[in-house]
C-alpha cells in the first residue's frame, strides 16, 4: 500500500490493438484506483488515438476528482497530447507526466500556465 492508500483496485482493463502492417501489437493497460479523495486513472503503455475514447469514458467514471497518471506511459502521439492538454485545461490533474511529454504539451499550446512557469525558473535557474 502506498501512502494516498489505495483503497481498491476497481477495474484493469487490457487493451490489443493490431496497427496494420506492423509487426506487433501495441499494449495498453488502464487501471482505476481509488484513493481518500481522488480515483486515480493509470495509464501503462503506448497511449495512441485510437485508446483516447476508452481513457476518456475512464475519466468520466472516475467523477470530478479523477487524475490521470503517466507514469508508465513510454509513447503518445499528437492526438493524446492534445487531449492531455483538454484534460489538463478542464481540471484535471496530469500526474507522472515524462519531461518529453510535458515539453510537447507546452510547445503544442497547452500545458497549464504555472507549470510553465515554473519550469522557466527551473531553467532560468531560478529554483532548484
Amino acid at each position: 500500500m502506498s501512502c494516498y492508500q489505495r483503497l481498491t483496485l476497481v477495474s484493469a482493463l487490457q487493451l490489443l490493438i493490431a496497427h496494420p502492417g506492423a509487426s506487433h501489437s501495441v499494449t495498453l493497460r488502464i487501471e482505476r484506483l481509488l484513493e481518500r479523495r481522488r480515483t486515480r486513472i493509470r495509464v501503462c503503455g503506448e497511449f495512441r488515438t485510437e485508446h483516447i475514447d476508452q481513457v476518456k469514458a475512464e475519466l468520466t467514471s472516475g467523477g470530478r476528482q479523477a487524475a490521470l497518471d503517466l507514469d508508465e506511459v513510454d509513447l503518445v502521439d499528437i492526438e493524446c497530447i492534445r487531449f492531455l492538454n483538454a484534460c489538463e485545461s478542464a481540471g484535471v490533474s496530469i500526474l507522472h507526466c515524462s519531461p518529453y511529454i510535458r515539453e510537447w504539451m507546452v510547445r503544442e499550446g497547452g500545458g497549464s500556465k504555472a507549470r510553465r512557469r515554473n519550469q522557466n525558473k527551473i531553467e532560468n535557474g531560478e529554483q532548484k
